[in-house]
């Protein structure tokens, strides 16, 4: 811990400017209103100062009694990477209140500013916490894959995101759906899927699996490991959402989203009404 604070103050970020930056993002939260960027707290690109503060958010969430369910992978895109100016993933924590069945609706308030995205989710039957979590340890870890829509969003008035804003609010998770066509490693190979998404029966996403990061599952990989470096390893039971085989997309009120990933089926959710005259408000946000 002593070599993180010092190579934030080195960077010239405090501990006070985590705290704030947490207050900050949670603030936006429980108001459901987005708020400034926190890169002017602590910089665009201090990967310490970033996850510090993503973890200030968990901690508050754990002590209120949600339940982590997973993790999910953001920045697996490289054009996405290059638009921020970084050369590697992030991630975010999943808990329980974020997932939704498949073909079920959202409440609209359920997610600040919300993007949807398509992709493939693994359940992982063992732990990944010894050894070289190499490709081959990572994949007998693997109990199933689903094909998977993940409703990003963001505390962040704009989407106006730097590497270290996007890590601090908790890789803009916000709610995700898996489908109901579980697929063993044996009966389905990740990096050759074609994935096609549409909304309200408009096709407005396409791709594959090389485009996260060449084959999920070296997302998948890269996620056991920096996850055990950070002393939370995954765990047996875990959902993972290995990042977006195609472009996210922001959708709106009433919204229906539908994806077809091959080998792994269709996932579906639809996005409810705005209530008249509501104060956006939302549980997962």
């Amino acid at each position: 811990m002593a070599s993180t604070i010092d190579h934030m103050t080195q960077l010239g970020t405090t501990l006070d400017g985590v705290a704030e930056a947490a207050t900050r993002l949670h603030d936006a939260a429980a108001s459901h209103v987005p708020c400034p960027p926190v890169r002017d707290l602590i910089g665009p690109d201090c990967l310490q100062a970033a996850y510090a503060v993503q973890r200030r958010n968990s901690d508050v969430r754990l002590a209120a009694g949600a339940v982590v369910v997973g993790r999910k992978i953001g920045l697996t895109s490289p054009a996405v990477q290059a638009q921020l100016g970084v050369d590697q993933p992030d991630f975010g924590i999943l808990f329980s209140d974020m997932a939704y069945a498949d073909g079920e609706e959202l409440p609209a308030d359920a997610v600040l500013q919300p993007r949807v995205e398509a992709e493939v989710a693994f359940v992982l039957k063992g732990d990944l916490v010894d050894g070289p979590l190499d490709a081959g340890q990572v994949r007998a870890a693997v109990d199933y894959a689903v094909a998977a829509l993940e409703v990003c969003g963001s505390r962040i008035a704009g989407w106006d995101i730097s590497f270290g804003d996007t890590v601090a609010d908790n890789a803009s998770a916000g709610a995700f759906v898996l489908g109901t066509e579980k697929k063993s490693l044996e009966e389905f190979v990740p990096k050759e899927v074609e994935m096609r998404m549409s909304i309200d029966g408009e096709e407005v996403s396409t791709g594959n699996g090389v485009a996260c990061l060449g084959d999920p599952i070296n997302a998948l990989v890269w996620l056991a490991q920096q996850a055990r470096d950070l002393g939370e390893p995954l765990r047996a039971g875990q959902v993972i959402l290995s990042g977006a085989l195609g472009p996210m997309k922001p959708i709106e009120p009433g919204a229906q989203v539908h994806a077809d990933i091959t080998g792994l089926g269709t996932v579906s959710l639809a996005l409810g009404p705005s209530a008249p005259g509501s104060k956006e408000k939302g549980r997962t946000s």
